[in-house]
């Protein structure tokens, strides 16, 4: 067992980190699920909706705060914890002890690398059932429905056939489709025959069209005829399955994984779909990973600021933790409206400020040590 204790260095470094990521931790669930309350209570009172399911949305929409709320807490104990031992002149006595600045970093970088892994496993397995959850009660709140309905009207194109799709709604139920229409492309660009109906529904990769009004046109594009038929069978974009041909395009990418984002990226490059679609993805995607890598970055970034600015007081470090914070948020921001549309490589405009924050923290560092 005393060959599994941590050394007294790092345990009590390890100590004063707890405290303040704690407070930070919890200080930011309680501003983001007050910020959301305060957001839903104008259902309380337009939708007379009942105040447990009210709450319900609440509690289950907090986590999608994971990717930034863990981050926070890090930089935020990192400059408080380090700061403290800074103004007390603890940090001064452990390197004139031979202890170097490298060394005296690794507890607080295996600190941050240790919250990485947890928000990670946090975003990818806990967050998304969470905000899934909290999404279809929003929807039972305004449409009063336990069914989730789709985002109505939307598009999809079969890559192999050129077919075009277009649902007008998804019913309650979450299945069946009304509104349905399909425009099959004939060879000199005008649609060759299109096909309405008033309801449909998947069986495996088929899409079955019921009451369906199928019309016809010649290569100028006029109607030729028109025929009606109580059912109609058409294969699916990419033979999907019903779940995937109705949430494919509409999915919230807060209530996905990264293997359904990966797979939803690939879906729509086969689909020969781009633009800020594609890209918007493909930030969301890389965000998986880069937002919890924020957490190993903060501490490269505090841990320099704490040592040069910790003799200031607390104050001074909580107000560089929310500074430091808010450029960061910025620039995420700003990198990923470049990122999704075009203008930047989505994935390196994902890790943008993980890199400019990184290579900003080494380098403090290395100039602090000598």
């Amino acid at each position: 067992m005393r060959q599994l204790r941590l050394p007294l260095l790092d345990s009590y470094v390890l100590i004063e980190f707890l405290g303040p990521f704690a407070f930070a931790f919890l200080a930011f669930f309680l501003f983001w699920g007050f910020n959301i309350f305060f957001l839903a209570a104008k259902y309380l009172i337009t939708q007379n909706a009942p105040f447990f399911l009210v709450m319900r949305f609440v509690v289950f929409r907090v986590p999608q705060s994971i990717p930034m709320a863990f981050p926070f807490a890090t930089i935020f104990a990192t400059l408080l914890a380090m700061g403290r031992l800074m103004a007390d002149n603890e940090v001064t006595a452990i390197r004139t002890s031979g202890v170097s600045l490298w060394r005296l970093a690794l507890t607080p970088f295996l600190f941050g690398i240790a919250v990485f892994l947890f928000t990670y496993g946090m975003n990818e397995y806990v967050a998304p059932k969470a905000v899934d959850l909290s999404t279809r009660t929003f929807y039972q709140i305004i449409y009063h429905t336990a069914a989730l309905p789709v985002e109505p009207q939307f598009f999809r194109k079969d890559p192999d056939t050129g077919n075009v799709f277009f649902v007008s709604q998804v019913l309650p139920d979450g299945k069946t489709m009304a509104g349905v229409q399909i425009f099959k492309p004939g060879r000199n660009g005008y649609w060759n025959q299109t096909i309405q109906a008033k309801t449909a529904h998947v069986e495996g990769a088929t899409l079955v069209l019921t009451d369906a009004v199928m019309t016809y046109y010649n290569a100028q594009g006029y109607e030729t005829s028109q025929a009606t038929t109580p059912e109609s069978r058409i294969g699916l974009p990419l033979a999907e399955s019903a779940a995937q041909f109705m949430s494919t395009a509409n999915s919230d990418a807060w209530t996905m994984n990264s293997k359904q984002l990966s797979a939803q990226v690939n879906a729509l490059r086969a689909q020969g779909v781009g633009g800020e679609a594609l890209g918007n993805l493909q930030v969301n995607l890389a965000d998986k990973l880069a937002f919890p890598f924020s957490a190993v970055v903060s501490v490269l970034i505090a841990l320099p600021m704490a040592i040069r600015f910790g003799k200031k007081g607390r104050a001074m470090g909580m107000a560089l933790a929310i500074v430091a914070f808010f450029v960061y948020y910025v620039m995420s921001q700003a990198a990923a409206a470049f990122g999704g549309t075009g203008r930047m490589d989505p994935y390196l405009a994902s890790w943008l400020p993980n890199i400019v924050f990184g290579a900003a923290g080494l380098a403090l560092l290395w100039s602090e040590e000598h």
